[in-house]
């Protein structure tokens, strides 16, 4: 078991990072973003979700703007470019998936 709670830390400037749990399939990793903090855009080979614990920001994903806030959670396919800023400090999980293959 994780407390969330207690893993949450926020930096002064920029990104903390934790990966909380990672097997074969998915690895689950801790975003704690100071506030006014922008993930530029780009891609993953990999699909993959957010889940938005606290904190306030904005999604732009494949040019669609998401308001981010508590309880939100979105998938995010394989390939879809995205970018993130933090309006406030913001906590989320990310989720990858397993790496495509080309067989799938």
């Amino acid at each position: 078991m994780i407390q969330l709670q207690d893993k949450i830390k926020y930096p002064s400037a920029g990104v903390l990072s934790k990966v909380l749990l990672k097997d074969n399939a998915c690895q689950y990793t801790l975003f704690c973003l100071a506030a006014n903090t922008d993930i530029s855009e780009h891609t993953s080979t990999r699909n993959a979700t957010i889940n938005v614990i606290e904190g306030r920001g904005l999604l732009t994903l494949s040019g669609e703007d998401i308001a981010l806030k508590p309880g939100v959670f979105i998938f995010i396919s394989a390939n879809a470019s995205h970018a993130l800023k933090a309006e406030e400090n913001l906590t989320f999980i990310l989720t990858l998936s397993e790496k495509l293959t080309e067989n799938n």
